[in-house]
């Protein structure tokens, strides 16, 4: 698993540092793209600092960044598929070996603390706690945001509700069965009670993720072969 998982983010050479860490994702199709969440990725990139998007691989502080594009955007979704310059890496293989239940075990393999200690990838293991629509609690209407009111006259979609401590660096991690190593969601959302800060030393144990058909339809989409 973690040879197939990749830090995402940018590459500007004028800034300090020059690598700016925005998200996790994973290795898909023949080796050559990673999905990863939409949200994580820059809305504009700034053409007159030469800032391009990149994956980085390798371990430790021994980092090689690969420049990449998006290929195809799934917004309602939260996913993105990129394709990276370079040597394919291994892919991950995609799909439930059973149906998804509660109570399940899974583990999720990503960058909490991003790049700042080295490119060390984490894992954290739970189990499904709720297979539930997309809609989180709030306590008052006024807490109620555009996005989230939209989906809610929409007809919201499943998503996987965790039992598994999980950081905001987690965005675009692979979430796979344990036994099996087969991806069956994308994490995509960590509850945080306070900051996006307080969350490293008081973490909610709450985590989202999008069940893997979603992530398969896109790369359908893009005409890439899913292994």
């Amino acid at each position: 698993i973690k040879s197939s998982v990749v830090a995402v983010g940018t590459v500007q050479p004028a800034r300090q540092p020059s690598a700016q860490f925005l998200a996790t994702g994973f290795v898909v199709g023949q080796g050559g793209h990673v999905i990863t969440n939409a949200h994580g990725l820059p809305d504009l990139l700034d053409p007159q600092g030469k800032e391009t998007l990149a994956v980085f691989i390798g371990r430790d502080k021994q980092i090689e960044s690969r420049s990449a594009i998006k290929v195809a955007i799934d917004p309602v979704h939260d996913l993105a598929l990129l394709k990276f310059e370079g040597a394919p890496l291994p892919p991950l293989r995609l799909g439930e070996s059973k149906p998804l239940r509660e109570g399940d075990e899974v583990a999720l393999t990503g960058f909490p603390l991003g790049v700042v200690l080295g490119l060390f990838p984490v894992t954290h293991t739970g189990i499904v706690a709720a297979i539930s629509p997309i809609a989180i609690p709030a306590a008052e209407a006024a807490q109620l945001d555009g996005p989230t009111l939209k989906r809610l006259r929409q007809e919201p979609y499943k998503v996987l509700q965790l039992d598994a401590t999980a950081y905001p660096g987690n965005s675009g991690s692979p979430l796979y069965e344990p036994g099996t190593g087969r991806v069956v969601g994308v994490v995509n959302k960590v509850f945080v009670q306070q900051s996006k800060e307080a969350a490293l030393d008081k973490p909610s144990g709450i985590t989202y993720a999008i069940p893997i058909r979603h992530a398969q339809e896109l790369l359908k989409r893009a005409g890439v072969q899913a292994k």
